[in-house]
C-alpha cells in the first residue's frame, strides 16, 4: 500500500470542493450529516451556545478546524480557571468540553501533520483532566494487538461501582466520531443502566490512525480477539456479558469483530454501512467520506485505494456471528443502500432484530418515526441490557411507523 506523506488525493474532492463549499454556505455545517447535533449531545445542554456560534462561523469546509479549535481553547481555559478556584465540577464538565471540541477540530485533516497531532494532544490532555474529575471511575487503557501496538481506548465503570463483575459495552464510533463521545457527560445510556463501557478508536479511527495504526479487513479481524482478552483480565467484567455497540462504519466494524470472536455476547449496530465495497458512499454522497476513509486506511492513491476496497465487505464473515444481533436502520439510508443490510441480516445464525425507521435517513432519529416510537439509542441500550442479561428474543423485523407504531414480522 502506497503509505507517503500528506493528505489523499481524490479527482471528486479536487473537482468538487467548490461544490462543497457551496453547499455548507447555502445549508450549513451538517450538509452531510447532523454533526452538530452527534457531537453536541454527549456534552449536555451547556454547549448549545457553542454549537449556535460554530454553526454560524462555517460558512465553508476550511472554516471547521478554527472554529472547533477557537471554541475548545475557550472550553479549555475556563476548565483550568475553575480548577484553580476549587470549582472540581465545572472544571470537571469544561475539560469534557473542551475534548469533545478538540477532537472535532481534527476531522477535516487528512493526514498526521502537526496540527492534527497537536489537536488530539489536546483531546487526551483535557479527557484525561476530566477522568481525573468524573463522578465514576474513568482509566486510560491501551489494548494490546498482536504485532505489538496497542488500540486507545477509556474504560469507564459505573457510578458507585463498588465491586463484583459487570456486563460491559465495547463502544466504537464511526467515521467521523471518536471514543471519547462514546459516553456521556451525564446520563449516560449505558452507564446508567449498570454497565460497563470500553470506548475504543479501532484501527483508522481517529486517534489510532493519528498512531498510524490504519483500517484493514485483517485489523478489525483480530480486534475483536484483543477486546476481549483485555477485557476478561479485568477483575470488574464478566466474560460472559461482553456486548458490542457499533454505530455509522463502526457497524462494519462491529460486525467483522464479532464475526471472529464468539465470546461477543450480544452485537448492537446502527446508522448502517454495509454495503460491500462501499460504493455509494465512496462515490455518490460526499467526497470528504473517500477522502477520510483514505486517510483512515493509509492510502494517498485513489486507484490503489479503489483497489483495495472491493475487498471491504462482511460477506463470508457475518455468516460466522451467533450471537445476539440488532440492527437499527432509517428507511431512507442515504449512504448504504438497504438491501446490504436486509441481506445482512438473512445471512446471520443467531437470533436478530431488525429495525427499520419510516422516513429517516442514514443518521437515525430526526422524524416522526423515532420521535414518537422507541427512541433508537434508547431501544439499543435497553435491548443490550436485556440481552445481556440472559432474556431472549424472537427474530423480528420491526418497521416503526411515522405514527410511532411498531409493526412486527417474523425473520
Amino acid at each position: 500500500m502506497s503509505k507517503r506523506a500528506g493528505p489523499p488525493v481524490t479527482r471528486r474532492f479536487t473537482e468538487q470542493r467548490w461544490f462543497i463549499d457551496n453547499t455548507i454556505r447555502a445549508v450549513g455545517m451538517d450538509w452531510d450529516q447532523p454533526r452538530s447535533i452527534y457531537l453536541a449531545t454527549p456534552m449536555g445542554p451547556e454547549a448549545n451556545a457553542d454549537f449556535a456560534g460554530i454553526r454560524q462561523r462555517i460558512t465553508k469546509l476550511a472554516d471547521a478546524s478554527p472554529a472547533f479549535e477557537a471554541v475548545a481553547r475557550r472550553r479549555q481555559t475556563k476548565a483550568e480557571a475553575a480548577e484553580k478556584d476549587g470549582h472540581p465540577v465545572t472544571a470537571r464538565d469544561n475539560y469534557f468540553m473542551a475534548a469533545i471540541h478538540w477532537g472535532a477540530a481534527q476531522w477535516p485533516i487528512d493526514e498526521n501533520d502537526e496540527q492534527n497531532r497537536v489537536y488530539n494532544e489536546r483531546k487526551r490532555e483535557c479527557y484525561a483532566k476530566y477522568a481525573a474529575l468524573a463522578e465514576h471511575r474513568v482509566e486510560a487503557a491501551w489494548i494490546p494487538l498482536p504485532d505489538g501496538r496497542k488500540l486507545p481506548a477509556w474504560f469507564h465503570l459505573p457510578p458507585g461501582y463498588r465491586g463484583g463483575r459487570l456486563p460491559v459495552v465495547v463502544s466504537l464510533p464511526g467515521m467521523d466520531s471518536f471514543k471519547e463521545m462514546g459516553v456521556a457527560l451525564y446520563g449516560d445510556r449505558w452507564l446508567s443502566r449498570g454497565m460497563a463501557v470500553l470506548a475504543l478508536d479501532g484501527p483508522g479511527q481517529y486517534e489510532s490512525a493519528v498512531l498510524e495504526i490504519f483500517f484493514s479487513m485483517d485489523a478489525w479481524i483480530r480486534t475483536g480477539a484483543a477486546v476481549v482478552e483485555w477485557l476478561s483480565g479485568r477483575d470488574e467484567i464478566d466474560p460472559a456479558r461482553i456486548g458490542l455497540a457499533g454505530n455509522s462504519f463502526g457497524s462494519f466494524f462491529g460486525t467483522l469483530a464479532a464475526a471472529h470472536e464468539p465470546r461477543i455476547a450480544a452485537v448492537a449496530v446502527s446508522a448502517v454501512c454495509h454495503e460491500p465495497g462501499f460504493h455509494t458512499i465512496f462515490e455518490e454522497a460526499s467526497p470528504t467520506f473517500k477522502m477520510r476513509f483514505m486517510y483512515m486506511s493509509g492510502i494517498t492513491d485513489e486507484a490503489e485505494f479503489d483497489e483495495f476496497r472491493k475487498g471491504m465487505t462482511w460477506e463470508g464473515h457475518a455468516e460466522k456471528i451467533r450471537a445476539p444481533y440488532l440492527c437499527l436502520a432509517g428507511e431512507a439510508e442515504e449512504l448504504s443502500p438497504l438491501i446490504h443490510t436486509e441481506r445482512l441480516i438473512a445471512a446471520l445464525g443467531g437470533p436478530k432484530r431488525l429495525v427499520v425507521y419510516q422516513d429517516s435517513r442514514h443518521s437515525v432519529g430526526n422524524v416522526p418515526a423515532s420521535n414518537l416510537g422507541p427512541f433508537p439509542s434508547i431501544l439499543a441500550a435497553d435491548w443490550m441490557a436485556s440481552t445481556l442479561a440472559g432474556q431472549p428474543f424472537p427474530s423480528e423485523k420491526w418497521y416503526v411507523e411515522a405514527s410511532g407504531k411498531v409493526v412486527r414480522t417474523p425473520l
